[in-house]
């Protein structure tokens, strides 16, 4: 939208919040306690154990970016490190699975 006001918000979530689960952190709504952003985007963010999967469904006309940001993944076959990302189109389930303790952001958006 045009003419929003500037804003600013910032939010903590405990480790806890987010170990083994992909913790929605950024929506443009606000939903389940994350921080509102006027973008058509859902942030969410995951710190995995060795082993751990977190799967993601993509709705029809979404795509995502997969960010590694610690650690290693194996994402839908393909094995990323830290540092890594992936550009996901034409796919609706997303399986990551930790191979080395890992932080990864995932960005859900319009085509």
């Amino acid at each position: 939208r045009k003419g929003l006001t500037p804003g600013y918000e910032q939010k903590s979530f405990a480790h806890a919040d987010k170990r083994n689960i992909l913790r929605l952190t950024g929506s443009r709504d606000g939903r389940d306690g994350s921080v509102t952003i006027h973008q058509d985007v859902d942030v969410y963010a995951s710190t995995l154990e060795d082993g751990e999967t977190v799967t993601h469904t993509l709705r029809r006309g979404r795509v995502a970016w997969v960010q590694v940001a610690r650690g290693s993944i194996d994402l839908n076959g393909n094995h990323l490190e830290a540092g890594d990302g992936a550009a996901i189109e034409g796919l609706s389930n997303l399986a990551i699975t930790s191979t080395r303790s890992s932080e990864v952001p995932v960005f859900d958006m319009p085509q």
